[in-house]
């Protein structure tokens, strides 16, 4: 299988770092990204709603900032992790969000 197009000459390896509940946040995805690896998280992480957001405009900011400088290194794109489970009441909203900032990768889960 051929790799997607937002992934051709952004990554080091094809890995996808585990959006771990409570753990993975901003630093870790500019991080992973930075690594060459797609960078992820749970949106849920981001708490309250709102802060979303912010997480994600703080991510691509500083991807791009980092991109800007180091025009030879790769840096993957980041994904967002939604839980698809109907006891996730914030899903709706958190795809608004995910979707106005166009947010590369979505990774879904129940």
């Amino acid at each position: 299988m051929a790799l997607p197009d937002i992934l051709k000459n952004s990554l080091e390896i094809p890995v996808i770092g585990s959006p771990l509940f409570i753990v993975s946040g901003p630093e870790l995805v500019i991080a992973q990204c930075k690594a060459g690896i797609v960078g992820s998280f749970p949106a849920l992480n981001a708490r309250p709603a709102h802060v979303l957001e912010e997480w994600i405009t703080r991510i691509k900011g500083e991807l791009g900032e980092y991109q800007a400088k180091h025009p030879e290194k790769k840096v993957a794109p980041f994904a967002v992790n939604q839980i698809c489970h109907s006891s996730n009441d914030r899903l709706a909203h958190d795809i608004d969000v995910c979707t106005k900032l166009e947010v590369p990768i979505i990774i879904t889960s129940l």
